[in-house]
Formats: C-alpha cells, sequence, structure tokens
C-alpha cells in the first residue's frame, strides 16, 4: 500500500506546458501575492483570469473581480456570485454608499463579487465606488487577515505609465506593495503593458504574458524577461502564454490554459444563434439587504432635498422683508425730517401751505409707517426664529442617521457573534434544530437558492457529528452497487481509516477545508457505498452546506483521495480503494 505521508501544498491546475505537463498554481500566492496578465485582444487574458477565477471558486475560496466590460458574469452559470453594478441585469444597483456592505459580504460572509462598473454614464462615480470597496478591503484584511484576491481588469485605466495616478490607482499601488502582509493580493489584467505603470509590473511576483504585438509592449517584455522573449511573444498562438513565477526554479515556462468552462460573457458577438444560459442567482435576503441601504440613501437625500427647499423660501422672504423694512426705514427717516423741519414756521410756510391739516396727515403717515415697520421686524424675527429651528432640525436628524447606522452595525456584530457562538444541532427538514436555530454549521446566514435549497459559502467550520441512523446503515451495507464488502460486519469504516498514511491525508484535507474528522469519514463512507456522486447528492447524504462539502471534496482530490470523474463529479481514487481493499481482507 504505497500511500504517501508528504504533505502537499494546495494547488490548482489551469493549463500544460510545452511538454506536455500539468501547469499547476499555488493557491496561497494567487490569493495574497501580485499578478499581471496582459495579452492583445483575442489572445487569451481574460479567458486565464477565468480559468484562475473558476478554479479558486471550485475549491470554495471567495474573490472580487472589478469587471469593467461586463464580460465575467459568464462565471453565474455555474458558480454562486453576487453582481453588482449599476444595470439592471445585475442582482443589485449600488453606488459608492455601499462600499462597506460590500466589502464585508466578499471577506467576512465569503461570497465571491463581481463588482461590474462598466454601466456607469459617470465615470467618476465608478471610480469612487472602486476606489471605496477597495480601501474597505484593505482596512478590514489588517484585522481579518484572511487569503483574498481583488482582480482589475483593465488595470492601465487607474494606474496608467503616462500621466497623473489619481487617487485610485494610489490605493491600488498601495495594495500591491502592502497588501501581502494583511493577506489581500491583487490581479492587474491589461491589454496595454506599456500603459501600465512600471512600479505595479515590476512588483508583480507572477506575470503571465499572452500574444503581444506593438512594439512598445513587445519592448516592456524584453525589458521585464529578457530581449528574446520581445519577438517570441508575438507569434504566440490564443491561449499561450510565458508564465513567470517567483516560486519557482524555472524562470520562464510556455504554457497552454485551458479553455474556461462557463460561459463566454465576453466573446465578440457572431451571426450564429445566441443563446444565454441560466445563471445562479444568491439569496433575496442578501440582495434585500443591499437594496434597503439604496432605498433609506433615497429616503435622506429626499429629507434633505425638501429642508433645503424649505430653506431656500425662508431666506428668499427674508430677503423681501429686509428689502421692505430698508424701504419703510427710509420713509420714516424722511418722515422725521420733515416734522423737524415743522417746528421752523417759515421752513412750514413754505413746504407745507396746507398749514396744520397737513401737519396732522403726516403725523398720521409716520405713525402709520412706524407701525408697519414694527410689524415687518417682528415678522422678520419670527422667520430668523423659524430658520434657526430647521437649522437644529436638520442637524438633529443627520446625527439621527448617523446613530442609526452606529447602532445597526453594533447589532449585526451582535447577531454575528451569537450565531458564532451558537451550538451545531441537527436539522429537521425545514433547516431548524430542535431548538429551533437554523442548524447548516455555520455562523453565517445561509443563503437560500430560488429553488429553495440551502447553501453557505467557503470557509463554513462543519465540526457537528452527525451519524446515519439504523436503517440509512442498513441500506447503505446491502446496497449492490457498494464499492466494497467488509468481511467482518462489526468492522466500521472508521476502523479501516486508522490506517496512518490514509489518516494524515484526511487529517490534511480536513484542515485545509475547516471540516470535521468525522464528516470526512462520513463522506468516504457515502462514495464507498454509492461510488461516483456530484458534489449537491453528497452534501444531502450527510446533512452539509453545499459549499462547504465542495471544499473537502477539494482538498481530498488534492490529497489523493478522491479524483473527478465527470463535471464536479468525484469518486474514490483507485489508490484508495485498493487500499480499503487490503485492509478489509488483511485479517
Amino acid at each position: 500500500m504505497a500511500v504517501s505521508d508528504e504533505p502537499t501544498q494546495r494547488q490548482i491546475l489551469v493549463g500544460e506546458t510545452s511538454d506536455g505537463a500539468n501547469l499547476k498554481l499555488p493557491v496561497v500566492e494567487l490569493l495574497t501575492g501580485r499578478g499581471f496578465v496582459t495579452g492583445k485582444s483575442g489572445s487569451g487574458k481574460s479567458n486565464t483570469a477565468s480559468v484562475i477565477a473558476e478554479e479558486l471558486l471550485e475549491a470554495g475560496y471567495p474573490l472580487l473581480i472589478v469587471d469593467t466590460d461586463g464580460e465575467y458574469y459568464g462565471l453565474k452559470e455555474e458558480y454562486e456570485m453576487l453582481h453588482a453594478g449599476a444595470d439592471e441585469e445585475c442582482d443589485i444597483q449600488i453606488g459608492p454608499e455601499h462600499a462597506e456592505q460590500m466589502a464585508t459580504i466578499a471577506l467576512e460572509e465569503n461570497v465571491p463579487v463581481i463588482l461590474d462598473v462598466s454601466g456607469y454614464l459617470d465615470e467618476d462615480v465608478a471610480d469612487e465606488l472602486l476606489r471605496e470597496v477597495a480601501r474597505q478591503l484593505f482596512v478590514k484584511e489588517k484585522k481579518l487577515k484572511k487569503p483574498f484576491l481583488l482582480v482589475v481588469e483593465e488595470v492601465h485605466e487607474y494606474i496608467p505609465e503616462g500621466g497623473g495616478v489619481g487617487e485610485t490607482g494610489n490605493l491600488l499601488i498601495k495594495i500591491s506593495k502592502r497588501g501581502r502582509k494583511h493577506g489581500l493580493g491583487i490581479l492587474g489584467i491589461s491589454q496595454r503593458p506599456a500603459d501600465v505603470k512600471k512600479d505595479f509590473i515590476t512588483q508583480a511576483n507572477w506575470l503571465v504574458w499572452h500574444r503581444l504585438t506593438w512594439d512598445n509592449d513587445t519592448k516592456v517584455v524584453g525589458r521585464i524577461i529578457d530581449t528574446e522573449y520581445s519577438e517570441l511573444v508575438a507569434d504566440l498562438d490564443d491561449g499561450q502564454a510565458f508564465v513567470q513565477t517567483d516560486w519557482t526554479e524555472v524562470d520562464v515556462r510556455k504554457i497552454q490554459f485551458r479553455r474556461k468552462r462557463t460561459f463566454d460573457a465576453g466573446a465578440t458577438p457572431g451571426l450564429e444563434d445566441f443563446e444565454r444560459p441560466e445563471l445562479k442567482s444568491v439569496s433575496d435576503a442578501l440582495v434585500g439587504d443591499l437594496q434597503e441601504i439604496s432605498e433609506r440613501k433615497d429616503r435622506e437625500q429626499d429629507r434633505i432635498h425638501e429642508l433645503e427647499n424649505e430653506l431656500d423660501k425662508k431666506e428668499k422672504r427674508i430677503e423681501t422683508l429686509e428689502d421692505e423694512l430698508s424701504s419703510a426705514r427710509d420713509v420714516s427717516s424722511a418722515a422725521k425730517q420733515m416734522a423737524d423741519a415743522l417746528q421752523n414756521t417759515e421752513t412750514v410756510q413754505s413746504q407745507l401751505p396746507g398749514g396744520s391739516e397737513d401737519l396732522r396727515r403726516l403725523h398720521e403717515e409716520i405713525a402709520e409707517l412706524e407701525a408697519e415697520r414694527d410689524e415687518l421686524r417682528e415678522k422678520l424675527d419670527t422667520s430668523d426664529d423659524r430658520i434657526d429651528r430647521l437649522e437644529d432640525e436638520l442637524a438633529a436628524r443627520t446625527a439621527k442617521l448617523k446613530r442609526i447606522r452606529s447602532e445597526n452595525d453594533q447589532l449585526r456584530n451582535v447577531v454575528r457573534e451569537l450565531e458564532r457562538e451558537r451550538p451545531y444541532a441537527a436539522s429537521d427538514e425545514n433547516g431548524t434544530s430542535d431548538e429551533g436555530e437554523a442548524s447548516d454549521g455555520d455562523a453565517s446566514s445561509p443563503i437560500v437558492q430560488a429553488g429553495g435549497e440551502a447553501h453557505e459559502y467557503g470557509y463554513t467550520p462543519v465540526d457537528a457529528d452527525s451519524n446515519a441512523s439504523s436503517d440509512d446503515a442498513e441500506e447503505a451495507a446491502t446496497a449492490d452497487d457498494a464499492a466494497f464488502v467488509v468481511a467482518d460486519e462489526e468492522r466500521e469504516l472508521t476502523d479501516l481509516l486508522e490506517v496512518s498514511a490514509i489518516r494524515n491525508r484526511v487529517e490534511r484535507a480536513c484542515e485545509g477545508s475547516q471540516c470535521s474528522i468525522e464528516t470526512a469519514e462520513e463522506i468516504l463512507g457515502v462514495f464507498a457505498r454509492d461510488g461516483a456522486l456530484e458534489t449537491g447528492p453528497v452534501a444531502d447524504r450527510v446533512d452539509r452546506s453545499a459549499v462547504a462539502v465542495q471544499s473537502l471534496l477539494s482538498e481530498l482530490r488534492t490529497e489523493g483521495m478522491l479524483e473527478r470523474t465527470g463535471e464536479r463529479t468525484y469518486a474514490l481514487s483507485d489508490e484508495v480503494r485498493i487500499a480499503l481493499a487490503e485492509t478489509a481482507t488483511a485479517e
């Protein structure tokens, strides 16, 4: 029984070398490193980025893709991702005010995100959205320190070689320099390397060079790799590339990347019939939380606009009253001057031929004007008081909104803490325990498909014991399609897995997926009894979330315990079958 105990670093298969060997890239280096993928249009750079994304999603690792051309939503054909942007075809329409929640969803709730900035008519809004999301990712990763990859298409638009680099570009450069120690990696993609700031390219620790033909671009290849490659890069076929990594002894390898499995949303439209595949969606609850942020902001803006209009009306009324008061003061001043002149008889006779009657009429007019003046002053004072109250009300409402946001964040943190601390209980048919608590084995909120099946995203701690019923065990033991037969009926599969070499592999797989040994043994028992199965049926049999099971299956496959027999279909490897058969017949 030749089973190696040597640990295997988690890797993903993306293509093959020129001599036919498989090219595998280390997961941790991809998630936390600094990558750069380039190539002219049609050379395969976007396909390469999609292949890397597919393999990371297949293994249960979330990421955030900044999509500048709306070409990555095809990943939703196979993977549940949140598609956020400005277009109606997105799961949710968002703005910069959603940045913190987007980072929380991606990092803390482990939901893969496509941040589609292609639909924003105002480029400043798209730029601010990317900047604030990237800033929130960087800030949160200082505390979380969880491997996570930020993918940025058309990176030359943010960090150009010529011209000034804006606030967003400087933040992306900061992530490329300092993000690795916090667990935040970045992958920049561009079809024109000559247009990308060289500080970003030279700091990359893994680079993929697809076909380039423009002289300025091939010169960059010659400076970064070697002069001979400046000519060779122009002769690459579609999907071929020179790959540079700093974690291998071989400096440069010629690679043929595989074709991506999911729908190619970025393909050039043709005359052939086009049918868009059915895309997977995230839960309505998750979209509802984001929608509530938009609705709350709209209500706040409407109220602020209403108050501003009211203040504007008051200010105009004050200006009118001030003008009237100024006119009244002028008339009053003139009347007083005339009253003073009346004391001089000669002057009065010359100015007021009417004598005492005119004087009496003038006094009455002055009295009326002074009364009107006093009334205007009173109205002006009342208006000033009203304006002060409106300003106080506006300030109070703004403070209240900030307090509500703070209390809402605190409540969310409390809920997450309570969910992480709650005991794992066996689920009933409705997905709740006997005590009425959700029991998927994850502290995060479940995400429910449109069809009603519960799913949760990666890094799910699944440690609760789950023992099959006696009826299920008896049925499994007598199944005709069992992978092997145990001679002694009292011997359990867990006893067979006590062989040290196999046990070590199972333990490593569990550490990589954060699932328990009991769960791994239960899943291996399912494959032993039922043969090849897809991820969904396996998750149903062991009563675990599909994403948690997928993560464990990927690790078991890496350890050589399982093999893929079809798309998302797994079975026990021949090596393990032989080892189990030898153990069963040893006595």
